[in-house]
């Protein structure tokens, strides 16, 4: 790009960042909600809003970690049960400072893509603002999360769609993007 500002740099130079590159510092509740005020700045068509989250953070982070291993337990096959992944799935939580459930509210004036989309855009928005003040994180979206409502309290028309985890970063676990050519991806009809 030719042109360069902070938002266009934010977008070039935001990457997924992985729990081995969170440092040892706690993300305050202000910068939480900072994060999820840009979130909810985001597009949204009639108005529905249709994102949700829920944060976990300190015990909290506990309890998802001892869910997300129990859910693992309970729905794994056991000729596909492996007790190391069952361990690995409480520690991904309990070694990420802060776990965002990520939840699409279906209001039903919509269609559900719409609805959707526009919850990636809150996360997006929330992705940008924590790589803006050195917040690290990525989105996973394991399958258990099928099997969260009840853990997360989740109402009739709504759906966890991903956890988000964040962390203060070590910018040196930063790598370059890996993306082809836009002019590969795009059609012109002048």
């Amino acid at each position: 790009m030719s042109k360069t500002n902070e938002v266009l740099q934010a977008i070039q130079n935001r990457r997924s960042l992985m729990q081995p590159s969170f440092l040892d510092k706690e993300v305050s509740r202000e910068d939480i909600e900072l994060l999820l005020e840009a979130a909810n700045a985001a597009p949204t068509h009639k108005r529905t809003q249709p994102w949700r989250f829920v944060v976990f953070k300190g015990a909290g982070l506990e309890r998802l970690g001892t869910e997300l291993a129990r859910i693992y337990k309970q729905v794994t096959p056991t000729e596909k049960y492996a007790e190391q992944t069952e361990v690995n799935m409480a520690k991904k939580a309990t070694t990420a400072q802060v776990a965002i459930a990520i939840v699409v509210n279906y209001t039903g004036e919509l269609p559900e893509w719409e609805e959707l989309a526009a919850t990636a855009c809150a996360v997006q928005n929330l992705w940008l603002a924590g790589h803006s003040i050195g917040i690290g994180g990525y989105w996973a979206s394991p399958g258990l999360i099928n099997h969260m409502g009840d853990f997360l309290q989740l109402e009739e028309k709504q759906k966890c769609i991903g956890l988000f985890y964040l962390g203060y970063a070590d910018t040196a676990h930063e790598r370059e993007p890996v993306r082809s050519p836009i002019a590969e991806k795009v059609r012109w009809e002048e």
